[in-house]
């Protein structure tokens, strides 16, 4: 498995660029670096069955989010809404940040 640092973080706008949800857009809920995937807010939808416990006292079929490929998902630029890729430079103060590169935007506040 390929062990490439992701670009993409918790709380990011994404767009789901392959797969089932393609043209979905949706915020990170959670990036898992060593398996290479995220969990993307309302896709990739997955049907549970579960048993009555704390959080879910009914039980029965639970719908829930189930982790992508980072390859499948692009961040949405801040300036333009559309997916992009993302590039990483350095700023005059020395600190690394990720920014977009179809507008050139920072991403990383």
């Amino acid at each position: 498995m390929s062990q490439t640092k992701m670009r993409i973080k918790k709380g990011d706008m994404v767009a789901v660029i392959a797969g089932k949800d393609k043209g979905k857009k949706g915020r990170v809920l959670a990036a898992y670096p060593k398996k290479q995937r995220v969990l993307v807010e309302g896709v990739n939808m997955v049907k549970r069955h579960m048993k009555p416990n704390p959080t879910y006292p009914q039980g029965g079929i639970i719908s829930k989010e189930a982790p992508l490929h980072v390859s499948n998902v692009m961040i949405v630029d801040p300036k333009t809404g559309e997916p992009t890729r993302v590039g990483m430079k350095i700023l005059a103060d020395g600190k690394k940040v990720r920014y977009a590169k179809k507008s050139g935007e920072i991403l990383d506040k």
